[in-house]
C-alpha cells in the first residue's frame, strides 16, 4: 500500500492505494493517529484502495475514536463497491463519515 500526505481546502489529505491488510495496516496506523493532534480535518482518498480487511477496520475504527476525542471530521472518499460492501456488512457504513461517490467534496 501507498500513502500519500497532502494538504487540500485546509484538510489534510492522505491518497491511499493498494491493499489495508494485516501487513499494511500498521503503517496507515502509524502516519494517520498523530495527525489528529493538528487542528485541521482529515480526508482519506480510498480511489485507489482496492481492499480492506479486519486488521484496516481496526485502524479506521481506532481513528474514527481519535478524530471525534480531538473534535477533528475525518471523512472518506472514493470508497469502491466492494470495500462500502465491507463497511456495510460490518457497520462500519453507520460509524465512518463516507461521502457518497458521485459528491466531490
Amino acid at each position: 500500500m501507498t500513502i500519500n500526505r497532502t494538504s487540500q481546502d485546509g484538510m489534510t489529505v492522505f491518497v491511499l492505494a493498494g491493499r489495508l491488510d494485516t501487513a499494511t495496516s500498521p503503517q496507515l496506523h502509524d502516519v494517520l493517529l498523530p495527525a489528529f493532534d493538528g487542528a485541521c480535518d482529515i480526508l482519506l482518498d480510498f480511489t485507489g484502495l482496492n481492499y480492506v480487511s479486519s486488521a484496516g477496520l481496526r485502524v479506521l475504527l481506532a481513528a474514527q475514536k481519535q478524530s471525534k476525542a480531538a473534535g477533528v471530521c475525518m471523512r472518506l472518499r472514493g470508497v469502491c463497491g466492494e470495500i462500502m460492501e465491507v463497511f456495510d456488512m460490518t457497520g462500519f457504513s453507520g460509524i465512518l463519515n463516507i461521502i457518497p461517490n458521485d459528491e466531490t467534496r
